[in-house]
């Protein structure tokens, strides 16, 4: 059967305001370290996929000095998994606290896929728990069971590459054709139209700037019948309605 991949953070819900940018800084201020990202910094961290990589490219020199660390860069390494291990904790207590909202369109297509018997899958950068507390709160824990999620530092290289949807591939047992990803960001489609799998898109509030011309559809959300979906560009073989549907989602496979 076909196998329908999700990305997390922006996909399932609008997570990157209220859950993880505060938890960066709060773990900032608990670590005593002199950063503190506003909006527009934290957009320019986005570059960067993966938290541990954001928090990461913190330490240049001039920071290195003023925050009193050491310079050898197996020492750097332990601090930054240890600033984010807390970082991810504060996250999962936003998630589960309320702080996030969940994406118009998303359980629903749950459902459809899993009457019809798809794969279902999430693939992020981010953090596993983070992932795992994201899931269960857009779907709730018994649609999430169903999925297989691969996150963190399951890859030797994050999106853009590839890797992370080449595992979901393999541990889903499908070929590129038969599956089809759910992305927000132009890092997220880059890597699924790499590994040969066709993207939809549907931008959230940090990535409605970013160009998709590779997306086989760009869409506003998945949408459901109280929240219409926009189509903004469409290049598979049907026109969704109001909102996205499984059969919608089926047109995108290329066998």
């Amino acid at each position: 059967m076909p196998a329908l991949i999700f990305d997390c953070d922006g996909v399932l819900a609008e997570t990157e305001w209220e859950a993880h940018l505060p938890a960066f800084n709060q773990a900032f201020a608990e670590f005593g370290l002199p950063a503190s990202w506003s909006a527009e910094d934290y957009v320019e961290r986005l570059q960067f996929s993966g938290g541990k990589e954001r928090i990461a490219s913190l330490l240049t020199a001039e920071f290195v000095r003023a925050a009193g660390l050491p310079s050898d860069p197996a020492a750097q390494a332990g601090l930054v998994e240890r600033w984010h291990r807390r970082k991810t904790a504060i996250y999962a207590e936003r998630v589960a606290a309320g702080h996030i909202v969940g994406r118009p369109g998303v359980a629903r297509l749950v459902d459809e896929a899993l009457d019809a018997g798809w794969s279902l899958a999430v693939a992020s950068a981010s953090a596993e728990p983070a992932v795992r507390a994201v899931l269960e709160y857009t779907v709730g824990p018994a649609r999430a069971a169903h999925f297989t999620v691969l996150a963190g530092d399951c890859v030797p290289q994050k999106k853009p590459a590839p890797d992370i949807y080449y595992m979901a591939l393999e541990r889903l047992k499908v070929a590129p054709g038969e599956a089809v990803v759910i992305e927000d960001s132009r890092l997220g489609l880059l890597a699924a139209v790499s590994a040969g799998i066709s993207c939809i898109v549907t931008p959230s509030s940090y990535t409605l700037s970013e160009q998709f011309d590779e997306a086989i559809m760009v869409i506003s959300s998945l949408g459901d019948p109280s929240t219409p979906l926009e189509v903004i560009a469409n290049r598979s073989p049907v026109m969704p309605g109001s909102y996205l549907t499984l059969h919608d989602v089926a047109a995108c496979l290329t066998p």
